[in-house]
């Protein structure tokens, strides 16, 4: 079938559309009393609502709904749902270290924060510089992503694509930094949340409805027919649980939502959120079996054309629109989300910890500080997704980053004999043991092979999951 595209002038409205309505919530906030505790946290004081669609929006992003329809794809009818299902999990698994970390620091601005005050500098800055890195890497992916939508469904460039996006998401989200976010979050999810409910049952009619489950049976193995796949649980339902435990912990997006929501509420929103990814990611990921049973082929053989290829296939125009708007919401709420953690990071960390002097820090810089760590990793950004690196290469490099992090932070907030030393050479003996493996700079045979399955080994064996 022939691939449906928007037009230029449609394109470019419903960007101008998207970006401008959620830059008029940002000036209608950016009138009120400005301040950098508001900058970074919201003053403490999100509402359960507003707090549970920002969580879900900032978990659900453009990479998590490709990879859920590559799974489906890949695994068949519980591919999907290995996927969201332990991924919506980690969002509730985050709750018991979210309130210890709130009773050991009610008003924290950033993990790194905590470990200053736990440790000392050193670990600060280098669990502030792993979510900086981390971050512009998630940015970078999301730039990447909506870039390559754009390539798809519209006659525009890759190029213009990204800068349109880029900019777009940097123009809303300078002023009033996490309340932006935030409020713009639970705007784009529930229109996510709406595209999906009505987006992938259209799909699925138009595919042929309840007659391709007989028809293109053919095309699916036995255990692609499982609800109860081995394969899809070894191969990839037990390893993302490790992979989104450790985005789940220590990293700065997510603890930035932990640390504006009212205390009393934590419960309420990690829970409700948990529900919400787990819908929309499952959903998302069903257009992968979908196109399983249809006996479809991924554009240029990359699976990750599969959710833009089903929707260009078997949408009309108007819901085309729809979809288009789904898959921006998602990589912007995820992008400003890293925007706004890069800039409290530096805020925090950077400055007001290292560079200004005790008891000299001026909330006006701060925030200025703030807005030009934003412009500079919108920046960064770009110029890295020019490049258009694999967006799996760039989510592996972030997840080895923050699972880095997950032991030893998670040994700091509940284990008082962890040191400074300690949690350096945790994070830093991790690292330094993933980069060559990951990469090939050593052979993985004889004794270095058998060392590293041993250490793989004892590491699956340590998961708290």
């Amino acid at each position: 079938m022939q691939l449906t595209q928007l037009s230029t002038t449609v394109t470019l409205t419903l960007l101008f559309l998207f970006f401008g309505l959620t830059f008029l919530v940002s000036l209608s906030i950016g009138r009120k009393q400005e301040n950098a505790d508001a900058y970074m946290t919201a003053g403490n004081q999100v509402g359960f609502g507003i707090s549970a669609g920002s969580m879900t929006a900032t978990w659900i992003w453009a990479a998590s709904l490709y990879a859920a329809a590559t799974s489906g794809y890949t695994y068949g009818v519980s591919g999907p749902i290995h996927y969201g299902l332990w991924g919506a999990l980690m969002i509730l698994f985050i709750y018991p270290f979210g309130k210890r970390i709130r009773s050991l620091a009610p008003e924290a601005h950033s993990l790194a924060e905590i470990l200053q005050a736990r440790h000392g500098s050193s670990s600060q800055l280098l669990l502030a510089g792993s979510n900086i890195l981390g971050s512009l890497l998630s940015i970078t992916s999301n730039f990447i992503a909506g870039g390559a939508l754009i390539t798809m469904l519209t006659p525009l460039s890759f190029s213009t694509g990204i800068l349109i996006i880029g900019g777009g998401i940097l123009l809303y989200s300078l002023w009033s930094g996490i309340r932006t976010s935030i409020l713009t979050d639970f705007i784009q999810v529930c229109a996510m949340l709406a595209a999906v409910i009505i987006i992938v049952p259209a799909i699925f009619f138009a595919a042929g409805g309840p007659a391709m489950f007989t028809e293109g049976a053919v095309n699916l193995t036995a255990q692609q027919q499982s609800f109860f796949s081995s394969d899809a649980f070894f191969n990839q339902g037990a390893p993302y649980i490790a992979a989104v435990l450790a985005y789940a912990i220590g990293n700065q997006t997510i603890a930035q939502r932990l640390f504006a929501v009212r205390e009393d509420k934590i419960r309420a929103t990690f829970v409700t959120a948990t529900f919400g990814y787990g819908a929309t990611v499952i959903g998302i990921g069903m257009l992968g079996v979908l196109a399983l049973y249809a006996g479809v082929t991924p554009l240029d053989g990359n699976a990750n054309n599969l959710v833009p290829q089903m929707a260009a296939t078997y949408l009309g125009p108007a819901m085309l629109c729809l979809f288009f708007i789904l898959i921006i919401g998602s990589l912007a709420s995820t992008a400003d989300s890293d925007l706004a953690a890069l800039s409290s990071i530096v805020m925090t960390d950077i400055y007001g910890r290292n560079l200004a002097k005790p008891g000299e820090v001026k909330p006006h810089l701060m925030l200025l500080v703030g807005r030009l760590t934003m412009i500079a990793a919108t920046i960064i950004g770009l110029y890295l997704a020019g490049k258009q690196f694999n967006i799996l290469e760039l989510l592996v490099l972030v997840g080895a980053i923050w699972g880095a992090l997950v032991f030893p932070v998670i040994a700091s907030f509940y284990w008082s004999k962890v040191t400074n030393r300690a949690f350096s050479a945790g994070v830093l003996g991790a690292l330094i043991v993933f980069f060559p493996v990951r990469f090939g700079w050593i052979a993985l045979d004889g004794v270095i092979g058998l060392v590293t399955d041993a250490m793989a080994c004892i590491g699956s064996e340590l998961s708290p999951v």
